[in-house]
C-alpha cells in the first residue's frame, strides 16, 4: 500500500507537522499513523516507550503546559483522534532562536495530522469540542520528579485561548509564571 508520512518543519526548530496519507477504496480508508523508520531522522534513534490517551469531556478544557526536564526529557507525538483541539507548543530551550515563542495548531480527528514536539518544549491544548480525545506517543517514561509546567496564561507566552476555560486541573492552574530571569531548559 502506498501510504507514507510527510514531515514538515514548523517555525520552531525540531517541531514537525506529520501528515499521513490516506488510501481509500470501497471498504473505507487506511492510513499509517506511525513508522519508526520514516521518523528515524527526527526521533534520532529513540523509540516509543509509552502511549497515553486523554479524553476531554467539555469544550474549553485546558491541559498543560507540560514538559519533562532532563534526563527524562522526551519527544512527544500528539494526534487528535476525536473532535478538535487547539494545540500549543512553547519553546523553552535555552539558546534557541525561537525561545519563548509558541505555535498554535488546530488538530481535528479528520485531518490526518500529528505533531512531533521535541525535548525542551512545553505542550498543552484547549478542547474546542465536547469529548475531544488526544493520543500521545512518548520516547521516555514518565518520571514525576522531572515534570515541569508553565501557566497557560503566562503573559510572557502570549497564548490566546479561543474559548473561556471550562476546566483546568489544580496542578495546571498552580503552575507559576516564568521568572523574569528564566533563561531556558538545557537539553
Amino acid at each position: 500500500m502506498g501510504t507514507h508520512l510527510q514531515l514538515n518543519e514548523t517555525s520552531i526548530a525540531g517541531v514537525f507537522e506529520i501528515r499521513s496519507s490516506r488510501a481509500q477504496d470501497e471498504r473505507g480508508s487506511f492510513a499509517r499513523w506511525f513508522c519508526q523508520h520514516e521518523l528515524e531522522q527526527v526521533l534520532q534513534g529513540l523509540t516509543v516507550r509509552q502511549i497515553n490517551h486523554s479524553m476531554n469531556v467539555k469544550a474549553g478544557v485546558v491541559r498543560g503546559l507540560h514538559f519533562q526536564y532532563p534526563p527524562a526529557a522526551e519527544h512527544k507525538l500528539v494526534r487528535c483522534i476525536r473532535g478538535e483541539v487547539l494545540d500549543f507548543i512553547v519553546d523553552l530551550r535555552a539558546g534557541s532562536a525561537s525561545f519563548l515563542q509558541h505555535l498554535s495548531i488546530r488538530l481535528r480527528d479528520s485531518d490526518d495530522l500529528m505533531l512531533l514536539i521535541p525535548p525542551g518544549c512545553a505542550h498543552g491544548f484547549q478542547a474546542l469540542e465536547d469529548n475531544s480525545q488526544l493520543l500521545y506517543l512518548h520516547t521516555a517514561d514518565y518520571q514525576p520528579g522531572f515534570e515541569g509546567g508553565c501557566h497557560i496564561d503566562d503573559p510572557r507566552l502570549k497564548i490566546h485561548l479561543p474559548l473561556p476555560i471550562s476546566t483546568i486541573s489544580e496542578r495546571d492552574a498552580s503552575f507559576v509564571l516564568l521568572a523574569p530571569d528564566f533563561n531556558g531548559i538545557h537539553v
